[in-house]
């Protein structure tokens, strides 16, 4: 899954979005759920990227499920990356790091490229709780699976 989700994020394949969530829904059934949310984009990466993965991710299973996609997530500041930080690091870098908007659904899909730690998407979450959301589940295309040594040091 590594070099997919490389080509996916990295190297702009964006069609590959279409292809995982097409993985997701062969492989989970429809949620029973009022609607799909995503973690927001991250500031100049997504930017930089002309797409955000995760928004991706949501809209092709908001099709596949035929559930209303809704952005009620925002960010209130830009984290540094996640990539090399602690399990602790990462919980601190995205504390607060998110909004929501309005009103949400009491029960939602939140929807993430990848799971590494659950950091940015137990804040998410964290956030459409605090605005209404009682039953917040998460989809992710791919799992990060860390080595014993890593998780030692977190």
């Amino acid at each position: 899954m590594r070099p997919l989700v490389s080509a996916w994020k990295e190297r702009g394949q964006r069609a590959l979005a279409h292809e995982a969530a097409a993985v997701i829904a062969n492989t989970l059934e429809s949620p029973s759920v009022a609607a799909l949310a995503f973690v927001p984009r991250d500031g100049d990466r997504s930017v930089k990227r002309g797409y955000h993965p995760a928004e991706q991710l949501a809209r092709e299973l908001s099709r596949c499920w035929d559930l209303p996609l809704i952005g009620p997530l925002g960010r209130t500041r830009a984290p540094k990356r996640q990539r090399g930080l602690s399990l602790v690091e990462r919980r601190r870098n995205v504390a607060g790091s998110f909004t929501a908007n309005g009103r949400v659904p009491r029960s939602l899909v939140l929807v993430d490229d990848v799971y590494t730690t659950g950091s940015a998407a137990s804040a998410a979450a964290s956030a459409l709780r605090r605005v209404g959301a009682r039953r917040v589940e998460v989809v992710t295309f791919a799992r990060a699976v860390r080595s014993i040594e890593s998780s030692q040091r977190s």
